[in-house]
């Protein structure tokens, strides 16, 4: 009976001093799972260290290891794709190099797919966030009250990319050809029945994070706009309301004025609401611009990528 193959995807940028300690801990726990075959491979974001370099060892070393590298850097979005689209394997996981994602719940996962043939997708999330600076666990949390708030798709408070995928999953997050992607997203809005996995949050091996405060703040927005239009309707929302406040203060104004003879005030009031009104009117344009901006993205159809070598070239 032929082997079923798991291919392991990650995503890489910058990451040569987590590499050889991540290869050692996923292929001991891979090589525990004996009735499955395995590959794993690593797409190199366009990293400026020698990433790329230890990939290429490893691969030497081991042909279980495949590799895609990348012209410049895309993102992790555009690795994760990459990864998603080279990957052989019957099922397929999604994992980072820093070993935040724990190795072990392979094998439960694994063993979840293989005895329960209702269960597409088994996913994991974080219930702790110990060790992540207070103020971004809490706009973190913040983010994902809106969003579902906001959105039809669900996301789970604390929900990692980290997940195993039969392949009909993957076919379908495939066939969503939108070049501003947000997986998060994605992983929920082509359904299939999701069995979530609870773990500790952990801290990274090597390295540093890429992520700063500023590129998860756009991420989230990006987020938000990919998955609701709701902003759109409080703008427009936001525009009503202070149309209607503006015809009743007219009111006001001129009933004081012919009634009880009471000038306007002077202009440091003036200037105040000319500021906020001002300021509302940006920030509606900045949400419409937003949106404007990604159909415009979305219409140059531009790679979302470009490969520069892999391990077959």
């Amino acid at each position: 009976m032929k082997k079923e193959t798991i291919s392991i995807v990650v995503a890489c940028y910058n990451e040569e001093e987590s590499l050889p300690l991540f290869y050692e801990a996923v292929t001991k726990v891979l090589e525990s799972i004996k009735k499955i075959n395995y590959e794993i491979i690593f797409v190199n974001d366009g990293s400026k260290d020698k990433t790329l370099k230890v990939i290429k060892d490893l691969h030497e070393k081991d042909k279980n290891i495949r590799y895609v590298s990348f012209s410049r850097n895309f993102g992790k979005e555009a690795a994760m794709l990459a990864g998603l689209e080279y990957a052989k394997g019957d099922y397929v996981a999604l994992m980072d190099a820093d070993l935040q994602d724990p190795p072990e719940l392979i094998p439960k996962m694994f063993d979840i797919l293989e005895c329960d043939s209702d269960i597409d997708c088994v996913a994991t999330r974080r219930v702790t966030r110990k060790g992540e600076p207070p103020i971004r666990s809490f706009f973190s949390r913040l983010f994902y009250k809106l969003i579902n708030k906001m959105s039809k798709v669900l996301l789970v408070d604390g929900a990692r990319d980290y997940r195993l995928m039969r392949r009909n999953v993957v076919n379908a997050i495939l066939s969503l050809e939108e070049y501003n992607r947000f997986s998060k997203g994605l992983f929920s809005f082509v359904g299939f029945n999701t069995k979530w996995l609870e773990f500790e949050n952990k801290e990274r091996i090597a390295g540093e994070t890429k992520w700063s405060f500023f590129s998860l703040f756009k991420y989230a927005i990006e987020g938000l706009v990919a998955f609701s239009t709701v902003p759109l309707t409080i703008a427009a929302i936001i525009g009503i309301l202070f149309c209607l406040i503006a015809f009743i203060m007219i009111i006001v104004i001129i009933v004081k004025t012919l009634i009880f003879g009471d000038p306007t005030s002077g202009w440091p009031s003036m200037i105040c609401i000319i500021f906020l009104v001002s300021g509302i009117q940006l920030f509606c344009l900045g949400i419409i611009g937003e949106y404007l901006s990604k159909t415009y993205l979305e219409t140059k159809k531009r790679p979302i990528y470009i490969i520069k070598e892999t391990d077959e070239n």
